[in-house]
């Protein structure tokens, strides 16, 4: 292969220290007081007030430039799809959520509507979501279970549940962890805390889903079998559940098993059918709507409630629901699982819209974005909705059918609309066991971030450790609280990756003024006499200990050592002083002033002479920060003490590649003195080189000058 052609250049200017760069560059000082960035936020202008406006209600901005010919149509196919589409997942959800089905309805129309309102992604389709709907569950199921709720009944001799009552508080306390995790949201965006996402990374939050996923699984067990295991709460919730369904697994109501195997399969082979022809169907077939049509004609014809024993979702009252106020005695128990939901909701949310964000060339508001979902969530949790999200496959189906911008989830909500009205009460005769054959295969595509594992293990092995950490956290300890967890441990990666980062000693690539780890490369040399230190984090407290170990270790000076036998022949040179001058006085007289002082003077001239430098030692250390974003306190008493006790054996440390940032940090840290200036600081690794060099020259010749002498 031919040699790549390389393109000559040379520069040709002094060397440069950090002084001479701020003189030349004319450094500004002046910096905005708080008292003038205060008032600055506070004046208001009709220009600031419009902008503000717009940007808090994003629905005045797009849509008077809606353009109805290219984006009617699309957006009017979609909003249909995803509206049938919420049906049977809401009713489906709602499950997860332990409240009646009807209300799974409301939560796919009014946050939606006010979504459409104050939303930024013109893809995502918001509503219910498995994972919001099962941390909602955990919740209820905590705080009203059904042994609150026993009452004696005397047809029978025994206890039974009274199911109004306890759906009735369901919904209540449903309705008031909703309203919570919406007030969190909106206090986040109004502080512009959107940034917080940012901490749930993408194998968090796919490991996080998974696990989840798998509460969902089992959560919906009860109604596949057609049993009724007790709901246990708190860390290991799931594996005392799962002992319990394996339990009671012999008193399978085989009706409701036939009709969850059958469901599932008729979803399973519909949907594929469904992804065989889609590029010749202009809309996907409506699987869900289809099986759960089916399912209640059966069930309705069948008798199946009376006859088999299968449950069915009941009464399903028409209309909509008055607003209420939320119980506010709740909000003391539910303001840790709110806060949970909040960002979980959030987090899942933005990262699905950044991805349709970035197809579509768009940008998305993160602030915004948590406000809108904390209306639809506040807003929702008055109108008796449980907390919502967007969901995966409803913004595929989205996207798919054509829609272009939030009108399709507007359209989605005014199809809900139409069956809470007037079709919804023709499914009360639906099993449930369909309903969660319908979560099952939902679930279909999360059960596949399994794989993400293996290809994590071989692109980065820490995100895989976070991944599995995070889905062991979270089937282990419940949503909630493995969600703690998970964040936790992901911060804890990031410190010990910054305590343990790689040190390096940098070498010149040949005829070059680039600089690489000596061990990286075989052509890169060292410079003589010179030692180039790297760290691959910044320098704070957790690892400023660990730097200088490593600078000694890297360059072979044990500096303690060092300095220890330098002051032990110190102060064996102040004793042989003293006693030399002890025996001085003894033996001259009075008249012979002047020779004791010749001799003393004789014996200063040579104490004050250099020994000879060991040559096995840099003659200067050049510390490369340019990886260091910031400095604190210990960090900076870090580089002082190297610079201090290295220059007591006659090493010069110069830093080389400090950001402004960084500067600024040494000097409100007190780095700098009368002694130490600018001077030993350098833009680039190069010029600090070429100064050690020129220093290494000047002192040669300052040595043979005196030689001359």
């Amino acid at each position: 292969m031919a040699e790549r052609r390389r393109m000559g250049y040379s520069v040709q200017r002094d060397i440069l220290d950090e002084g001479a760069v701020d003189e030349i560059a004319e450094k500004s000082d002046s910096k905005t007081p708080l008292s003038e960035k205060v008032k600055k936020s506070m004046r208001c202008s009709g220009a600031r007030l419009k902008s503000c406006l717009l940007d808090s209600v994003p629905v005045v901005s797009w849509l008077p430039r809606y353009s109805i010919r290219e984006n009617a149509l699309g957006d009017l196919i979609s909003g249909i799809s995803v509206g049938i589409m919420q049906l049977p997942q809401g009713m489906a959800y709602a499950l997860l959520a332990s409240v009646p089905p009807v209300f799974g309805l409301y939560s796919s129309f009014y946050p939606v509507l006010i979504y459409f309102i104050f939303g930024t992604s013109k893809h995502i389709s918001i509503g219910t979501y498995a994972v919001m709907s099962v941390m909602i569950g955990g919740v209820i199921e905590r705080l009203a279970p059904d042994s609150n709720f026993m009452i004696w009944d005397n047809a029978t001799n025994s206890s039974i549940v009274d199911v109004i009552s306890r759906d009735a508080e369901r919904v209540r306390v449903a309705a008031a962890v909703t309203f919570m995790s919406g007030l969190f949201q909106i206090l986040l965006g109004l502080v512009k805390f959107g940034f917080v996402v940012t901490y749930l990374s993408e194998p968090l939050v796919r490991g996080y889903t998974t696990g989840a996923a798998i509460h969902v699984i089992v959560s919906q067990l009860k109604y596949t079998f057609g049993i009724s295991p007790v709901r246990y709460s708190g860390p290991f919730a799931l594996i005392y559940t799962v002992l319990e369904i394996c339990y009671l697994i012999p008193q399978t109501n085989i009706g409701t098993l036939v009709v969850s195997i059958v469901a599932i399969i008729g979803l399973i082979l519909t949907k594929e059918l469904n992804a065989y022809l889609s590029k010749k169907l202009p809309v996907p077939i409506p699987v869900e709507l289809l099986g759960i049509v089916i399912a209640t004609v059966v069930s309705w014809q069948v008798n199946l409630e009376d006859k088999y024993g299968v449950d069915v979702v009941g009464l399903i009252p028409s209309g909509l629901q008055p607003p209420v106020l939320p119980t506010a005695s709740l909000f003391g128990q539910v303001i840790g699982d709110a806060f949970a939901l909040s960002v979980v909701g959030y987090g899942i949310a933005i990262s699905l819209g950044r991805i349709f964000a970035l197809k579509y060339g768009y940008k998305v508001d993160s602030n915004q974005e948590l406000i809108a979902l904390g209306l639809s969530n506040s807003i929702g949790g008055i109108f008796q909705c449980f907390a919502i999200s967007c969901s995966m496959s409803r913004t595929m189906v989205q996207e798919s059918t054509g829609g272009r911008t939030q009108v399709a989830g507007a359209l989605s909500a005014i199809v809900i609309l139409f069956i809470t009205l007037w079709i919804g009460t023709l499914f009360e005769e639906l099993p449930k066991a369909v309903l969660a054959a319908i979560i099952f295969v939902n679930l279909h595509g999360m059960m596949k971030q399994f794989m993400d594992i293996p290809a994590l293990w071989r692109s980065n092995r820490v995100d895989m450790v976070v991944w599995v950490a995070t889905f062991i956290f979270t089937v282990l300890f419940n949503p909630d609280l493995g969600l703690a967890a998970a964040i936790g441990f992901s911060m804890l990666t990031v410190i010990f990756r910054t305590q343990l980062p790689k040190y390096s000693i940098l070498g010149q690539v040949p005829d070059t003024d680039i600089y690489r780890p000596l061990e990286d490369y075989n052509q890169v040399k060292q410079v003589p006499g010179i030692l180039i230190f790297r760290s691959s984090a910044t320098l704070y407290f957790a690892n400023a200990e660990m730097y200088q170990e490593a600078l000694g270790e890297k360059s072979g000076i044990d500096i303690t050592k060092i300095l220890a036998a330098k002051k032990k022949l110190e102060a064996k040179r102040q004793r042989l002083e003293k006693k030399n001058a002890k025996k001085a006085a003894k033996k001259n007289a009075v008249h012979m002033e002047g020779e004791p002082e010749r001799e003393e003077q004789k014996n200063i001239a040579i104490i004050e002479m250099d020994a000879e430098p060991d040559p096995s030692l840099p003659r200067a250390i050049v510390l490369d920060l340019s990886p260091v974003n910031f400095l604190d306190t210990v960090g900076v008493k870090a580089l002082r003490s190297i610079q201090r006790d290295y220059g007591e054996i006659g090493i010069d440390v110069v830093l080389a590649g400090c950001q402004t940032g960084v500067v600024d940090n040494l000097q409100t840290g007190g780095f700098f003195n009368d002694k130490v200036t600018k001077s030993c600081l350098f833009s680039t690794v190069h010029d600090a080189v070429l100064h050690c060099q020129s220093a290494r020259t000047h002192s040669k010749e300052k040595e043979i000058i005196a030689t001359h002498l």
